[in-house]
């Protein structure tokens, strides 16, 4: 049950008071007037389903780089294990490349703050296996520098994914519009409901659907970024590493 809660944080409380604040007030005063309420969805909820759709797909593009990633880095270890070095140096080609695996995780979990370990893993990596050209032969590096690419290629997609996320505007402007929906919302609900009717329907609607707002918005913050292990749609990174069954 814990693990569903971690969509309530201090905006949740903000946006909650808010709602209670501004019921009372319409109320404390008379405010009600009836305006369309479809400048509340091109206000809000177009842009939060934007924004929700967007960390979804940020989501599986990371779950796809990922197993782009372990795979190539496996299929590199294999075509070694099949070459013909001896075995000291399968071993040393081996260890280096958990490195990059472990480096690109430690990053991506935020254990290092730059991709310079990573980078340097991987350069390492092939500067090995090339100066291993005349035993391995050129056939058998040009099927690893094939799938070295694929390594290349996810890496930096992940690294893009854990760099760049919703722009902060967007954010900005859905954020402030979910705190101001109640000034909106409510004497809406109220001119509806009727101001002599009893004033606690008013606060239930107001403040359910003001919950279902920020709950959506936080819904979103947690998702865009998947490596965190805050959210429970979060990657397992763990099951990504090459050591996992070990």
């Amino acid at each position: 049950m814990s693990s569903y809660l971690v969509i309530l944080n201090r905006k949740t409380l903000i946006a909650v008071f808010i709602s209670f604040l501004v019921t009372l007030i319409s109320y404390k005063f008379s405010i009600t007037y009836n305006i369309d309420l479809t400048l509340i969805s091109i206000a809000i909820i177009f842009p939060l389903v934007f924004t929700i759709r967007g960390a979804f797909r940020r989501r599986e593009k990371a779950l796809e780089h990922l197993s782009l990633f372990r795979g190539s880095l496996k299929t590199v270890e294999n075509i070694v294990k099949g070459s013909k070095l001896e075995e000291k140096d399968i071993k040393t080609t081996k260890d280096l490349i958990y490195k990059c695996s472990q480096g690109l995780i430690d990053y991506l979990s935020d254990v290092v703050s730059t991709t310079k370990s990573h980078d340097k893993n991987i350069e390492e990596l092939y500067s090995f296996l090339l100066s291993k050209r005349d035993i391995i032969g050129g056939g058998t590096l040009q099927k690893v520098s094939r799938f070295l690419k694929d390594t290349y290629d996810s890496a930096d997609n992940l690294v893009g994914i854990h760099t760049h996320r919703t722009p902060i505007s967007l954010k900005a402007y859905c954020l402030i519009f979910v705190y101001i929906f109640p000034l909106i919302y409510t004497p809406t609900i109220i001119n509806k409901i009727g101001i002599e009717n009893p004033p606690y329907l008013t606060y239930f609607i107001v403040v359910l659907s003001q919950f279902i707002l920020i709950s959506l918005y936080n819904i979103q913050d947690q998702m865009e970024y998947p490596f965190d292990k805050e959210g429970i749609d979060d990657i397992d990174l763990d099951l990504y590493n090459l050591e996992r069954d070990k």
